[in-house]
């Protein structure tokens, strides 16, 4: 994947509208990665930077060629309100006209629930994965069969699924809602009344 992302990278390299990037998550970028909620890699986040989403699309270029033709666009956001609808308008003249105690308080509250649906997922993730390693071992030792063995991992499976399906709905709904507008809008007006001293 690494020479076709080169080869986006490079496409985009003078938009003035878009950036195509990479970030080394092991090493300098190791902050940035964890704020914006790496865990695997390779992962590709696109959309606002202040509220990311994960690209779970094609890995091929003509894939991610596609895909940024389609979405690497200005966004609708505080800065550029004449690209909303008129739902989206209306939110953000309603969190615009908050302070910034105020957006400050909603955006705690949105990380607090994403970081609960995280480590909620976290905790089933180690139950599942202490199981795994009881019934590897108890099949080691002729306890279980391969049938038996089989069963209880595509349980295992299928409480996994379950569990990532929850967190990433969580997730979603919170970013959904006013967490990701008020993020833009918070920055936005800070970067307003920098400008403005």
């Amino acid at each position: 994947m690494k020479p076709d992302w080169d080869k986006l990278m490079a496409e985009y390299a003078d938009s003035a509208t878009a950036l195509v990037a990479d970030v080394d998550c092991t090493a300098a970028g190791k902050d940035l990665c964890q704020k914006i909620g790496v865990q695997g890699y390779p992962t590709i986040k696109y959309g606002d930077p202040d509220d990311l989403a994960d690209y779970q699309g094609g890995r091929s270029l003509d894939d991610l060629q596609k895909f940024a033709k389609e979405n690497l666009v200005p966004l609708c956001n505080a800065a550029n309100i004449d690209l909303c609808d008129d739902d989206k308008k209306a939110k953000l003249t309603e969190l615009m006209a908050k302070s910034q105690d105020e957006l400050d308080t909603i955006v705690s509250e949105g990380k607090a629930a994403i970081e609960a649906a995280e480590k909620t997922f976290q905790t089933i993730l180690d139950g599942l994965n202490k199981t795994y390693e009881e019934i590897s071992k108890a099949k080691e030792a002729g306890d279980k069969t391969e049938e038996e063995f089989n069963e209880e991992l595509a349980g295992l499976r299928k409480t996994y699924g379950e569990a990532d399906e929850a967190k990433n709905k969580a997730v979603k709904a919170v970013k959904d809602g006013d967490y990701g507008l008020a993020k833009g809008v918070a920055k936005h007006m800070a970067a307003q009344g920098k400008q403005e001293l």
